[in-house]
C-alpha cells in the first residue's frame, strides 16, 4: 500500500471496561494499525494484560496507555472490569471510570499528535475535552444496528415517549418495518441494577450528539432496515464496521492439553449431536434458576458441554452449589461440565457440535453463526441481550426459550423442548438450514475486511 499519498492518523481508542468491549476495540485497533495508522489503546493495566500479544509487525504501531483506576467506595480493590463484579456493583465501576478524566487529559497533553478518539458509550465527560484539544470523536457501538435503533434518537433517550418500564416492552414506532425488537419486563428491571446516577442513556446520548461518525458492529447483508432507521434518526454518518468475526487461525492454533482432552471427548460424539452451553463471562444466574436450567439440559437427553463460570470473588454464594447435587454423576455418560474458562471457538468449530445454548451476547452469536451453528436463545443478564434474542428468533436462526415476561422464570421442560427442537426435531430443520447459510455472512473474512476498509476511509476523510 502506498502511504506516501496518505496522512498517517494518530488515533486514541478508549473502550468501556468490559471484555465484550475491550476485544472488538482491540480488533479494530489492529486493523487500523495494519493500514499504517498509529494507535494509542487506552485502558487499565489489568485489562491491557488480558489482550492477546501483538504480532511483531504491529508492535511499534500500537502503544498501550495504562491508566490506573481510581479507588471508589463500594468498588472492591483490584477490580478493573465488569466480569469481576456482580451486576449491582457495576455502578461503582462507572464512577471509577469517570474519575479517569484527569489522567486522560494528561495523556492528551503529552500526545498532541492525537487527532481522533474512537470511544465507547461511557465517557460523557469527553466531548468538552475533545473540543479543547481540537480532536474529532468517533462513537464505536459494539451493539448491532437493531439494538442501537431501539434506543432511538437523542431526544427519545432523554425520555421522549418512553416513561415507564412497560414502554420498553413494545417495538418503538420509529422501527417502521416488521420486527419484534423489544424488551421483556424482567429484562428492563435487571438492567436498572447496573445504572449509575448518570444513566447509560444519558451517557450514550451525550456521546451520540457530539461524535462525527457512529460506527456499528454489523453489516448491510444482515440488517439493512435497522441501518436505514439509524441514519434517519441520527442524521449523521452511520458506518457499519462489519461483524468482526474472530480469525479462524485462533481455532487452528495447536492448543493446550485442556483442548486435547476436550477434542478427544468430542471426537467420540456423532456429527451435530452435541450442544454447547455457555452464558458469557458476566452472567450470574440465581442458584434456583441455574438448577432449573440444569434439569432442562438433563431432560433433553442429548450430549452436551456446559461451561460454568465461577461467580465473581465478591459474590457470597459458593461456587459448589451452582450445579444441582448429583447432576454431574447422572449425566456423566453424555455430558461434560467445565468450570472456568474454555476454548469456545474451538468447541463451536468441532463437527460434533450442532447448536449453542447462549446468553445472546453479540460476540457469542457472531461466533456461532460464523460457524453455521443454530442458537438456543437464553438471554440472561443486562444490556441488549434480550433484543439480540428477539432479533435472532425473528430471523429464524435460533429459538428463544419461553420465560415468564414479568419475573423471567421458566421451566426445565421448556428448556428441554427448545434444545430438542433446535438440535433434532423435524420442525427445527429450517432453523438449522438458516443458521448454516448465515455462515456466508457471519464467517466471511473478506466481507468483514471490506467493511473495515470503508471505516478506515471514513476516518481518513474526517
Amino acid at each position: 500500500m502506498d502511504f506516501s499519498t496518505k496522512k498517517q492518523l494518530h488515533i486514541a481508542v478508549f473502550p468501556w471496561l468490559a471484555y465484550g468491549h475491550i476485544a472488538p476495540f482491540f480488533q479494530v485497533s489492529r486493523f487500523l494499525a495494519q493500514k499504517g495508522h498509529r494507535i494509542y489503546y487506552v485502558s487499565t493495566p489489568k485489562n491491557i494484560s488480558r489482550l492477546p500479544k501483538l504480532p511483531p509487525n504491529l508492535s511499534s504501531d500500537i502503544t498501550f496507555i495504562p491508566l490506573s483506576l481510581p479507588q471508589v467506595d463500594g468498588l472492591p480493590p483490584g477490580v478493573e472490569s465488569t466480569s469481576e463484579l456482580p451486576i449491582h456493583k457495576v455502578p461503582f465501576l462507572k464512577k471509577a471510570h469517570d474519575k479517569l478524566e484527569t489522567q486522560f487529559v494528561e495523556f492528551l497533553k503529552s500526545s498532541p499528535q492525537v487527532k481522533l478518539i474512537i470511544h465507547d458509550f461511557c465517557p460523557y465527560w469527553l466531548p468538552p475535552i475533545a473540543t479543547q484539544f481540537g480532536i474529532g470523536l468517533v462513537f464505536f457501538s459494539i451493539f448491532n444496528a437493531s439494538s442501537n435503533a431501539f434506543l432511538g434518537s437523542p431526544s427519545d433517550m432523554l425520555g421522549g415517549s418512553r416513561r415507564s418500564p412497560e414502554d420498553f416492552t413494545v417495538v418503538p414506532k420509529w422501527m417502521d418495518y416488521p420486527n419484534n425488537i423489544a424488551f421483556k419486563l424482567h429484562e428492563i428491571s435487571s438492567h436498572r441494577e447496573c445504572e449509575d446516577t448518570i444513566t447509560d442513556s444519558e451517557r450514550c446520548r451525550t456521546m451520540l450528539l457530539n461524535c462525527k461518525i457512529i460506527a456499528v458492529r454489523t453489516c448491510y447483508e444482515f440488517e439493512p432496515e435497522a441501518l436505514r432507521v439509524l441514519s434517519r434518526i441520527h442524521q449523521k454518518p452511520i458506518v457499519p464496521l462489519g461483524l468482526l468475526p474472530p480469525s479462524l487461525s485462533s481455532i487452528q492454533d495447536k492448543g493446550d492439553e485442556n483442548w486435547e482432552a476436550l477434542k478427544k471427548w468430542l471426537d467420540t460424539k456423532q456429527e451435530k449431536s452435541t450442544f454447547y452451553v455457555a452464558l458469557g463471562s458476566e452472567v450470574n444466574l440465581r442458584v434456583e434458576l441455574m438448577h432449573e436450567l440444569a434439569y432442562g439440559i438433563e431432560k433433553s437427553e442429548l450430549p452436551f458441554i456446559w461451561v460454568v463460570r465461577k461467580p465473581p470473588l465478591v459474590e457470597q454464594q459458593s461456587a459448589d452449589n451452582i450445579i444441582p447435587p448429583g447432576f454431574e454423576e447422572r449425566v456423566s455418560n453424555r455430558g461434560l461440565v467445565l468450570r472456568g474458562w474454555a476454548p469456545q471457538l474451538k468447541i463451536l468449530a468441532h463437527s460434533s457440535i450442532g447448536g449453542f445454548l447462549t446468553h445472546c451476547g453479540w460476540s457469542s452469536v457472531i461466533e456461532s453463526l460464523g460457524l453455521g451453528k443454530p442458537l438456543i436463545l437464553f438471554p440472561v443478564g443486562s444490556s441488549d441481550l434480550g433484543l439480540v434474542a428477539r432479533l435472532m428468533h425473528g430471523k429464524k436462526v435460533g429459538l428463544e426459550i419461553e420465560r415468564n415476561d414479568i419475573d423471567g422464570s421458566f421451566t426445565s421442560d421448556l428448556v428441554a423442548k427448545s434444545i430438542k427442537r433446535v438440535m433434532v426435531d423435524s420442525e427445527g430443520e429450517q432453523l438449522r438450514t438458516n443458521a448454516r447459510t448465515m455462515k456466508d455472512i457471519f464467517g466471511n473474512m473478506e466481507l468483514s475486511n471490506k467493511y473495515l476498509n470503508e471505516f478506515t476511509r471514513a476516518l481518513e476523510i474526517i
